[in-house]
């Protein structure tokens, strides 16, 4: 007997249905054979489904067994299918019936088998729901329990969440699974437990500045200066001042996370910009993402947010470079044998570096020990082009001991990140404005305008236009420098809620662009 069982293949995170079609054979020798284009894992599949199926008291039937996932020129990989083939294999050899409420071309199977017959959670429920979605409101998707919170953001899809293959069993025998209701996306209004508070860091106000420019237009920040003046302090004092994700960018980071395997049991969303701070030793394909089934790297999970790359020059100067694409296109295309993926990857970049190899090039105090050489070797590990697509350079200084005591401390009006944060929302806010006819391009930010959306949005007096034409032609900046900086021109502008780039906004974006 022939059954087709509906599931799915996430290809990126792109969702491709595919069909597992089961026959059991009524004469032949015992066997079991699956393919199609199957992995090792799924090939791993026959014994996982064969114990589960005997470990929920039901019967593994000793026939032919022949499982064919189509379409059979795509190649699919994961242990997703087990309950799918596992499903199959009941329908098949009679087992258990089709109920009249259930109508298999509208209803989906996806979950890995553990030996007990229970399902584990599995990565990519979120991108089946969505898929779901689009195919019709009498949809039904059979995922595992433990995952099933995902999809609960998903509206117009029925959910069943599944723990056993024997509860699925007895969902087809009558005893129905209930499904789970939707409910709308939350939002995340609670402060997050900050590294470190911005009010904690002495001195350093125009990298403070500059952080606070940074998170308000998404813009790319590279500090440089000697060992233990704060770089890394200030840079993990970021997460504390980004506002959290709308429901819109809460799904788009979600759906990364998901694919990836690395949302938590229970924590149906992302709601909190991420925050990734991968180790120099990094690889490229940790990077950018990879694998024979790509999956996302750093850049994407970055997504949104954050990458911080402390000690910058000691990354690989291929990892590196391997950024340019994701830093000016927000996208990053990962090309196999057997095809593409593209992953979003619009984050933001905090870099930290120190001046030469011994950190204390230009200390006031301590000697640098580096030749010429030395330095001109270790900032050649940056490349120009990299550099050129960073948007704001601030110098970070050794910090006076007077600021540093714990006693005759006399700075004040030190501002909090709670502050901070609160200036931050109020220019996303007049971002969210201005562009609220573009979220379908996914355009959030000063720092993802492209060019032709910079003539749109970007307005600047004669006075601040004639100061930019009058540092373009001292300094030479290239193309992509002169609309960069207009972009955060246009962020200082938002933070003081000036609709058009007065001089002295244009001004302090050009007190940033500075050349190591």
């Amino acid at each position: 007997m022939l059954i087709k069982i509906r599931s799915i293949a996430n290809v990126g995170l792109e969702t491709v249905p595919v069909d597992v079609e089961v026959d059991v054979a009524s004469s032949g020798f015992p066997g079991f054979t699956i393919v199609g284009l199957a992995s090792k894992a799924i090939e791993e599949a026959r014994e996982r489904v064969k114990t589960a199926i005997v470990n929920s008291k039901l019967d593994f039937p000793p026939k032919k067994i022949t499982v064919n996932l189509a379409p059979a020129d795509l190649p699919k990989d994961g242990s997703a299918y087990d309950l799918p083939i596992a499903l199959g294999i009941l329908l098949a050899s009679g087992q258990v019936g089709i109920p009249e409420n259930l109508d298999l071309t509208k209803a989906f199977f996806y979950g890995e088998l553990s030996l007990d017959g229970s399902l584990r959670p599995t990565r990519g429920i979120l991108l089946l729901a969505l898929f779901a979605q689009k195919i019709g409101p009498d949809t039904k998707i059979f995922v595992p329990e433990l995952s099933a919170s995902e999809a609960v953001v998903v509206t117009g899809t029925k959910i069943f969440p599944v723990s056993t293959l024997s509860q699925l069993a007895g969902h087809l025998l009558g005893r129905e699974i209930a499904p789970l209701k939707a409910r709308s996306i939350p939002t995340d209004d609670e402060d997050i437990l900050m590294e470190s508070n911005l009010s904690e860091i002495a001195g350093q106000e125009q990298a403070k500045r500059a952080l606070i420019i940074a998170a308000a237009g998404g813009h790319n920040l590279l500090m440089w200066g000697p060992p233990g003046t704060g770089k890394t302090m200030l840079s993990r004092a970021l997460p504390g001042i980004l506002p959290p994700l709308n429901p819109a960018e809460a799904l788009e980071v979600t759906r990364i996370y998901s694919v990836s395997g690395l949302l938590n049991t229970g924590q149906p969303l992302v709601l909190r910009r991420p925050f990734r701070a991968p180790h120099h030793g990094i690889s490229n394909a940790g990077m950018i993402g990879g694998g024979s089934n790509p999956l996302p790297g750093e850049v994407s999970l970055a997504h949104l947010g954050v990458l911080f790359l402390d000690e910058m020059p000691e990354f690989p100067r291929t990892v590196l470079e391997s950024l340019r694409q994701p830093m000016e296109d927000g996208t990053v295309e990962i090309v196999r044998v057997a095809g593409h993926v593209k992953y979003p990857a619009s984050f933001t970049m905090i870099a930290a570096i120190n001046p030469c190899p011994c950190g204390y090039l230009g200390h006031p105090k301590r000697e640098c020990k580096c030749s010429d050489k030395q330095i001109a070797k270790y900032r050649h590990r940056i490349s120009g082009p990299i550099l050129d697509r960073v948007d704001l350079f601030v110098p970070v200084s050794a910090v006076e001991s007077e600021k540093l005591s714990l006693t005759g401390n006399k700075e004040v009006n030190r501002i909090s990140s709670k502050e901070a944060k609160k200036q931050v929302i109020k220019a996303r806010n007049i971002q969210s404005k201005r562009f609220k006819n573009e979220e379908k391009r996914s355009l959030y930010t000063n720092s993802q305008m492209k060019n032709s959306d910079v003539k749109k949005y970007c307005f600047l007096t004669p006075e601040a236009e004639n100061l930019l034409k009058l540092a373009a032609d001292r300094f030479d900046f290239s193309a992509r420098s002169y609309f960069r900086l207009i972009k955060v021109a246009r962020t200082i502008a938002d933070l003081e809620s000036t609709e058009k780039i007065l001089p002295v906004h244009m001004a302090e974006a050009l007190q940033y662009k500075q050349i190591i």
